[in-house]
């Protein structure tokens, strides 16, 4: 029986991808909570800035399929069209 030396490092780094994407849910919560206290192109693009990075963690994490996700946490259309759009000037994360 041999033992792979990598197993407990790979072990290790999908815990720290579970709690980024514990960060990134909560992150996208607090973004949607804000669009919906006033809509605006700055809110709006906050909110698909925090969904974009959501589903680039869920994907590290072998989860390509992100509808029922973003059905769970309410995610408007208007915010998932603006999923992966740079907007010249502004900062792409907080």
């Amino acid at each position: 029986m041999s033992i792979d030396p990598l197993s407990p490092i790979e072990e290790q780094l999908q815990g720290e991808r579970a709690a980024a994407l514990g960060e990134a849910g909560r992150r996208l919560e607090a973004a949607l909570s804000d669009l919906a206290r006033g809509e605006t192109e700055e809110r709006l693009d906050e909110a698909g800035t925090a969904a974009w990075h959501y589903m680039i963690v869920r994907e590290s994490l072998g989860m390509y399929d992100h509808e029922a996700a973003f059905k769970i946490y309410e995610v408007p259309s208007r915010v998932l069209a603006r999923v992966g759009v740079m907007r010249p000037g502004r900062p792409t994360g907080r």
